[in-house]
Parts: C-alpha cells; structure tokens; sequence
C-alpha cells in the first residue's frame, strides 16, 4: 500500500508544529519531532523538504546530524533527558502491586533508558562547539546594533 504525499506532508507539519513547541518546553523533545518533520517532508515534497532544510529550526538541531552524523553534547542531553523523565514515570508509575506484568514491564523500561544511552554515546559522536560559532549566535548581525537599530558611520544619514 503505497502512502499518499498530501498524508506524509500533513504528518510533516504536525511533527514540526511539535517540534517547534519542544523549543521552548523542555518535557517536549525537540530532535525527535524535527527528524520525523524532516522524514516526511523528503517522502512527500521536495520543495517542503528544501524549505524546512533551510530554517534555522533544522539547522539549529538537526544539521550536525544530517550532514555528520553528530551532536553537541546539549543537543544529545535535549533529547535524553526528557526521554529519560517520560519513562522514569512510567516506571513509577506501574502498579504497586508485585506482578509478573509490573517486573516485565520495569525491567523493559530499564533496558530501554540503558540501550539509549548506550546507543547516543557510543553510536552518535560528540561534537564541541566552536567559542567563535557561540559567540557569534549571541551578538547582533552585522549592520545591527545592541538596541536592534541600524549602525550609521560617522556623517552618514539613514534613509527613513
């Protein structure tokens, strides 16, 4: 059964809808959502999938991986960490009563969070971030000042 383009490209949206909320939240992962926005964007639409390839979303999170198959330790802690959280309280979260069901399901969950770990630091290689490439994330575009107004040389106007 062949999957239809209008169905990977809505998948595509919700996935970077959720992506982009996992920004500022950090119980929602980020990488996750974007490489699934990316999956689907290739399968069904290549000029979606060369947008979204050129945002500062995917270039943000996902470029290092891509091209490199790496990632900066915080990005690798971005995804992790929450992860972690989720399946932390769904391990406490399991009855309290001593099952069959319940020590299946805890010990699932262990080996879970130890293969992913396992997996993110001996598969995915760390990258260090470049002090210059830090830097130049945090100060104004060229052209721009601290107060987000234009810089005009000495005896120059600027048009209104």
């Amino acid at each position: 059964m062949k999957i239809s383009k209008p169905f990977w490209i809505a998948l595509g949206f919700i996935a970077l809808a959720l992506g982009a909320i996992g920004v500022p939240l950090p119980l929602l992962p980020t990488t996750p959502f974007l490489l699934l926005a990316a999956f689907c964007f290739a399968k069904g639409s290549d000029r979606l999938n060369h947008w979204f390839k050129s945002t500062r979303l995917y270039k943000n999170h996902l470029e290092s991986f891509a091209v490199n198959r790496a990632m900066t330790l915080k990005t690798k802690l971005c995804i992790l960490l929450p992860a972690t959280f989720m399946l932390t309280l769904a391990f406490f979260g399991m009855s309290h009563k001593d099952t069959t069901g319940t020590r299946i399901g805890r010990v699932t969950i262990v080996i879970l969070v130890i293969i992913k770990y396992v997996y993110f630091f001996t598969k995915i290689r760390t990258i260090k971030v470049e002090k210059r490439a830090l830097r130049a994330a945090f100060e104004p575009a060229e052209g721009v000042g601290g107060n987000g107004k234009a810089i005009v040389a000495e005896g120059d106007t600027a048009p209104l």
